[in-house]
């Protein structure tokens, strides 16, 4: 009896010598480059439970992580848009859209700062997710005492939160979808918008305006809303170049997601821009190290979009660098 494989006869029994040496090849493959498997969330709970005390700053790898960063995304350089590395007449091609790109006008140009308007580098850094593990965790002292807090997306630092959050910040995120659907698109609710950023002091506010197209517009009013009624807070534009290169290096070490997240954004500029970093709020899962019930946000439960963030993933790879004292995870309460 013989079999038919790729138009030939072959005896039953008998694979063709190409494709045993093809199947050979896939073997010494998976071998030295086996499939990753992301841990499930039992799995790494007992890991985090495991090794949760006892950190330890290693200052070496420390440097070296920093080096790989520099290296690939020179944040010290590349963090914002400044007049520096955004000369008039470049082209800034957009991180989130494919083949679009704006070339720089005087009027453009001169909404950005000089240079990165940081002293650096920075020293002890606080960056904090909005992660519901922050609820009740008493860790508001311990992240203002850091030289610069960086928050995520305008979350509430009101008095009813201070306590477990803080209430200092030096940089704030802000997607522009938060502009349109909070704020009318800074159409009707200017006002609104510049009381509302009053309680982050005279933080920057750091806006992806040159990612997505329809991010540009309110980007833009955000900055002339915050100039117009002399706030004291102002517009610092994320590099579309930066955004782009910290996306490629964490989807080299397997964070595979449409995007990664503002919070994954942030830590990786902290590690190159800070000498320590501590980072609280960071925390995938629906319930906490004790197994109970935690809501998706300090201050709501509302869920995200499924599929637009692999957040577990960024936890793992934030993980190992909390093992190897490149930076600090809080997962624990403060007090």
């Amino acid at each position: 009896m013989k079999a038919v494989l790729g138009g030939r006869m072959w005896p039953r029994g008998r694979v063709p010598v190409g494709a045993s040496a093809l199947c050979v090849l896939l073997l010494c493959w998976l071998y030295m480059f086996p499939v990753y498997r992301l841990p499930e969330e039992k799995e790494i709970v007992r890991e985090v439970l495991r090794l949760r005390t006892g950190w330890r700053e290693n200052r070496t790898a420390g440097r070296e992580f920093r080096k790989l960063l520099k290296e690939c995304c020179d944040p010290g350089n590349l963090f914002s848009v400044t007049k520096v590395n955004t000369p008039v007449g470049k082209s800034l091609w957009f991180d989130g859209e494919f083949l679009h790109s704006l070339t720089i006008n005087n009027a453009t140009y001169n909404l950005f700062p000089q240079d990165t308007p940081f002293k650096l580098p920075l020293k002890r850094c606080s960056v904090v997710g909005n992660g519901g593990i922050l609820k009740g965790s008493g860790c508001g002292t311990q992240i203002d005492q850091a030289d610069f807090v960086v928050r995520c997306n305008l979350p509430p630092i009101t008095s009813e939160y201070t306590k477990d959050v803080g209430s200092k910040s030096q940089l704030v995120t802000v997607n522009p979808s938060i502009i349109d659907k909070r704020f009318q698109n800074l159409l009707w609710s200017r006002k609104s918008f510049v009381e509302s950023v009053k309680v982050y002091n005279d933080s920057y506010l750091y806006m992806p305006a040159f990612s997505m197209k329809h991010g540009t517009e309110p980007s833009l009013r955000a900055h002339y809303t915050l100039t117009d009624f002399q706030a004291n807070q102002s517009v610092l534009f994320a590099n579309p170049n930066f955004l782009r290169s910290i996306g490629k290096f964490w989807k080299n070490k397997g964070v595979h997601s449409k995007r990664l997240s503002t919070g994954l954004f942030m830590v990786s500029a902290a590690l190159s821009l800070c000498e320590e970093v501590t980072i609280y709020g960071f925390w995938p899962f629906q319930v906490d190290l004790k197994g109970r019930p935690i809501s998706h946000h300090y201050y709501d439960d509302i869920l995200p979009l499924s599929g637009f963030h692999a957040m577990p993933e960024e936890f793992v790879q934030l993980w190992i660098l909390h093992k190897t004292g490149v930076l600090r995870i809080q997962l624990d309460q403060c007090v």
